[in-house]
Parts: structure tokens; sequence; C-alpha cells
């Protein structure tokens, strides 16, 4: 259940203890709380200070949307596939797994020489449409055409991961799954700066208490163009999902060829949804949160040393039928890399193929909440369908 946190234009519903939030992050959800358009705010329980807005935040907002809120990684989220096969399938050596798919997919600021050709996606059609309305986006990412092409099927870095997960418990102890996290690449970071400049400098913005929350409102030509662009990028990241799934497919069954696959689920995570709520049409901005509708499948993961869960979602409309993104970080990764070193790093990782050096030590396990924890915290929102632990991980 849910805390209201009173002393804002409307209440702020927690499912998470208040007095565990950071200072800046209470300061962030009480000036969105306070914003003239914002008809309610409801805070997942792996809520952290983020830049712009905070991490794992639900807003609704009547006829406007806060660029900031959805974040520079337009429709970040999850995908996963649960494979025919048990952990007796799996190769002993699975570093040469993990070769396979970093080999197949590009992780950093990678890209892959000749786009991926869509037929490999099945499922999945209107390409030929989506590149078409590549034009009519904002002017200044014109020149990012052939980089976005390439960087469909791509991971990124940071948080950004593919896993080998193994099923915990039940009458599918061991069952293999696929999953990854990722987004809109550089395409969605260069529409989202460009939006957020734009949305900072429009007058009815001119008093807020943080300019990052700087709103487009309804009717607007400003509004227009977001819309387009944020609609066309979650798109983007969908693919870029399922492009990823049908690589990693492909190099898992190249090492087991025997390997079948059920459909995959799949979530965004920073997005926009236009939703109805009280009887009012709202725009509701998930920055750190899934929907989790009625039976809505999703995904909820831990750090990479830990594990994550596969659950349903309740239709709780007090979150505005939401539920959180991922156990949610509870340091900063400078101070993260200030606090341990790589040698932690594998110590917490023991029996996960993975990368244990001094590049990753700000996704050391330590610098996250339990996700154990995180998922008691909402069992009002979401019912575990599958618990998930990773035998191989890539980063970027």
């Amino acid at each position: 259940m849910y805390t209201a946190v009173e002393g804002s234009r409307v209440p702020i519903r927690m499912w998470a203890d208040p007095t565990s939030v950071e200072d800046q992050a209470m300061r962030q959800l009480h000036n969105v709380a306070n914003l003239p358009w914002v008809h309610g705010v409801a805070v997942m329980p792996d809520v952290h200070y983020g830049k712009g807005a905070t991490v794992g935040s639900v807003i609704a907002m009547r006829d406007a949307v806060s660029p900031a809120a959805v974040g520079v990684d337009i429709g970040c989220g999850m995908s996963a596939v649960r494979t025919s096969l048990t952990a007796a399938d799996l190769p002993d050596d699975l570093l040469k797994l993990r070769r396979r798919i970093e080999s197949a997919v590009p992780v950093g600021f990678g890209l892959h020489k000749t786009p991926v050709n869509p037929a490999k996606v099945h499922g999945v059609g209107g390409w030929d449409a989506f590149w078409k309305s590549f034009g009519d986006l904002h002017p200044g990412v014109q020149d990012l055409h052939d980089r976005a092409s390439r960087q469909i099927g791509s991971l990124g870095g940071g948080n950004h991961f593919i896993e080998v997960c193994l099923e915990q418990g039940g009458e599918d102890e061991g069952r293999v799954w696929l999953m990854l996290h990722s987004g809109s690449r550089n395409i969605g970071k260069e529409l989202a700066e460009r939006h957020m400049s734009v949305a900072r400098k429009l007058p009815h913005n001119a008093d807020l208490p943080d300019p990052d929350l700087a709103v487009f409102v309804a009717g607007t030509p400003e509004m227009q163009a977001y819309r387009r662009d944020l609609f066309w990028a979650q798109d983007y990241a969908a693919r870029n999902r399922a492009t990823m799934v049908a690589l990693v497919k492909q190099a898992l069954k190249d090492v087991v060829p025997q390997t079948t696959f059920d459909d995959a689920i799949s979530c965004h995570h920073n997005y926009v949804a236009e939703e109805t709520y009280d009887g009012v049409d709202l725009l509701v901005t998930r920055k750190g949160a899934i929907r989790a509708g009625s039976g809505d499948l999703g995904i909820i993961p831990g750090s990479m040393g830990t594990g994550s869960y596969i659950v349903r979602g309740l239709g709780n409309e007090s979150s505005f039928q939401s539920a959180s993104h991922g156990a949610g970080r509870r340091m900063s990764r400078n101070k993260a890399k200030k606090l341990y070193t790589a040698e932690d790093l594998a110590a917490q990782t023991a029996g996960v193929e993975c990368r244990k050096d001094s590049g990753v030590v700000d996704e050391i396990p330590a610098a996250y909440k339990d996700i154990e924890t995180v998922i008691k915290a909402q069992t009002d929102l979401v019912e575990v369908v599958a618990h998930l632990k990773q035998v191989v991980c890539v980063k970027g």
C-alpha cells in the first residue's frame, strides 16, 4: 500500500518509505506535484534522484507533458524471452556464449557496419513507413539517419545489459531465459535534448521552481512537434529491442542449435502514454516505471549480480496502473566508483559470466537497492510470475 505525502498541490502517493528517499528526490517530487497541469503523482519503491525528474515517478498531467520527466533515453525498457532450454543444455564454457552475443550486438557507442535486415526481426513490420517518417523529425537530427539506422539492434552502455538467466523455483526451475535492457540510443537522446531546450524557453515556464520541469501544453506547435518525435523515438526503442532479441536468439542457437523460443515480453519504462483516470484523459509519464494494468506482463530487473522478476500487473489505479522498473540505484555512479574496486565487483558477481573490470564498477550490485525488498513493497501493484537469476551478463 502507498503512503500519501501531503504538502503539495496534489498528494504524492509513495510505494516507498518517505523517510528513506533522498532530500533531492523529495524536492523534485514536490516541485512536480505543485505544477498546475499535474493530476497526480505516484512514486515507485525503486525511487531515487534523477536528472530532470525523479526516477521511479509516474506523473499524470492534463493537456501537458514535461520532456525532462521522460528523460533523454526515450522508450528505454526491457524485453525477455523464455527458451526451451534448461540449465543442463547450456555449454560448460559460458564465456563462449557471452563472446558470441557480444559479437552479434554492438555495445557502448558501437553500431552495426550496415543496418540489420528487418527480415530477421519476425513479427515487426512497417519498417519502410517508420524510416520514411524520419524526414518529419526535428530538423536538427536530419543528418543522423545513417547512424540511427545502424544503431537499431545495439545495446548502448551504462545500465543497459543483455543476460542469459535461469528460472528459480517452481516447476520450471532451471528454465533458460534471455533478457535485455536498452532504449532509443543516440537518436532518442538527440531528440529529447532539443525539445527540452525548446521547452525551457517558453513563456509559461518562466517561473517554474525547476527549469528542468518545463512543459509543453496542448494545442501548441511545440507540443505537436514533441509528441511526433516522442512517439517515433518510443517506436524506435521498441524496434531496437526487438532487433536485439532476434540477434541474441540467433547467437544462442549458434551455440545450442535445438533452442526454440516463446513470444517475447516487452515493456517501456521511460515513456508517455495517453490514458484515462478519474474520467479524465491524461498524458501519463513513466520515468523508471512500467505499466502494470490488469494482466499486463512486465519485467523488473535487479542488478548484474542479483536477479530479476517477470511480473503480471494487478491494475491498481492508485498507481496509475504502474509498478517499479527495477531495483533502483541507492548511490550515484561516482560514489560507487570511489567506494568499490574491480575485486569487489568480481566477488559480488561470483557465478555470473560477465565483465569484472573497473569499467563497470559503477554497476556493482551494492550500488543498487535490494530487489527483493522492492518487489515486496508493491504486492498490490504486481504479482510475481517468475524469478530469474542471470548466469551470463553482457554490459556496454
